[in-house]
């Protein structure tokens, strides 16, 4: 369980500082905390829309999804809640910092990669989900 929790603060780290790198390059460090959040909400929600997908492909059950439903709103609530817990309260992935910024420049070059690669990752599943959505053919299954 401690090698997934400090893997999650590690992934966030690299993001952090990715946005922080970038955010220097254009003229500052407006709420880099807050963006790295936000990519991980993202990528995080990008995951669940994945597996809805791939549900309702191999299910052929046509369901049409709107913000009210239990099952939009609840997993969106869970996400949201884990990463406030884990991130943002009491700034929790502060004290994984020092200890990620020590690590020697070719361990942090291939978490990196490695973090990268995940992201990859997942944005092309989600491309893939929605190319398989995009191939059945609907209008059998209504």
């Amino acid at each position: 369980m401690k090698f997934i929790k400090k893997s999650y603060y590690y992934f966030f780290y690299k993001i952090y500082r990715s946005i922080e790198y970038t955010s220097e390059l254009s003229g500052g460090k407006f709420l880099t905390e807050y963006k790295a959040g936000l990519v991980m909400l993202a990528l995080e929600t990008w995951i669940l829309l994945s597996l809805g997908a791939y549900y309702v492909i191999y299910t052929k059950n046509f369901i049409e999804l709107t913000i009210s439903m239990p099952i939009v709103y609840v997993p969106a609530v869970i996400v949201y809640a884990f990463n406030y817990l884990t991130i943002h309260y009491k700034d929790r992935w502060k004290r994984y910092n020092v200890e990620f910024a020590n690590y020697s420049k070719r361990k942090n070059r291939i978490g990196g990669w490695i973090v990268f690669g995940i992201i990859l990752l997942i944005i092309s599943n989600l491309i893939y989900a929605f190319y398989l959505m995009g191939k059945v053919e609907w209008n059998k299954y209504r």
